[in-house]
């Protein structure tokens, strides 16, 4: 899933179009599986990032949160290309309605200096726009390395592969309860490629079939109005066994605040 990026065995960081390669994947730029439909009224910091790169119609690479009026969080494996190949999206429910919501350049990307495609840590970009989403409200970061405590449930949001589960390209959302590090930990495959208690969440469905996929790196993990973490890699979709595997925002608020002023 790396983008979900596509991590077991030998990772690649696959930019918009993800696979699994070896034994590891990062979700890539195909929505959620196993989802429900919701609208960028009810989430409207929810950003899609879009590149002129893409292989699909719509041009959906990955998902992003607004933090504040000029820029957005994603994941760092989705910022593969120059910054202007990118455009954010905000208030479009379908990417293939291109006569609502609006969109802006990317002015400035920056991807965190800790992040590493082998281990996948700190899988944190922020891009600056070059046009403000005035009047539309922000995220704020989570700050408290305990909220990610097992049994909370918080919400992910995005326009990736539904696997036939609901239409794609469309904001969905789906509610994934955090298992808790030691369920990823007890993983081995997972701890070979870079998970750790806190630089990750482990959240999603022991039995499978429903998960964040591909195209939906970036976009937001939410917990009581707060961004708690970000889509950043798994194996494969809603499979068995496999969780998500979410970028922890509280550990990396520092430094990405940093980036925000």
């Amino acid at each position: 899933m790396l983008k979900r990026v596509a991590i077991l065995a030998a990772v690649a960081g696959l930019g918009a179009v993800g696979t699994v390669v070896g034994s590891a994947q990062t979700r890539s730029a195909d929505a959620i599986v196993g989802g429900t439909l919701t609208s960028t009224s009810e989430a409207p910091w929810a950003i899609a990032l879009v590149s002129s790169e893409a292989p699909g119609p719509n041009g959906r690479w990955c998902g992003g949160t607004l933090v504040s009026p000029t820029k957005v969080i994603t994941a760092a494996h989705c910022v593969v290309r120059p910054a202007a190949s990118y455009t954010a999206v905000q208030g479009r429910d379908d990417l293939s309605d291109a006569g609502t919501g609006q969109t802006s350049a990317i002015s400035r990307a920056w991807v965190h200096p800790g992040y590493t495609t082998k281990e996948h840590r700190n899988d944190f970009a922020v891009l600056t726009l070059a046009r403000p989403f005035t009047g539309v409200p922000t995220l704020r970061l989570e700050t408290d390395p305990k909220a990610d405590r097992q049994g909370a449930v918080p919400v992910v949001y995005g326009w990736g592969d539904t696997q036939d589960t609901g239409p794609g390209d469309t904001l969905q959302k789906l509610a994934v309860p955090v298992l808790g590090d030691a369920t990823c930990l007890a993983n081995k495959e997972y701890v070979s490629n870079g998970y750790t208690a806190v630089n990750n969440i482990c959240a999603g469905y022991p039995e499978g079939g429903s998960d964040a996929c591909q195209g939906d790196s970036g976009g937001p993990l939410v917990l009581d109005n707060r961004l708690l973490g970000t889509v950043s890699w798994g194996k494969g979709c809603a499979d068995r066994g496999f969780p998500g595997v979410y970028a922890e925002i509280a550990g990396a608020a520092p430094t990405l605040q940093r980036q925000l002023r």
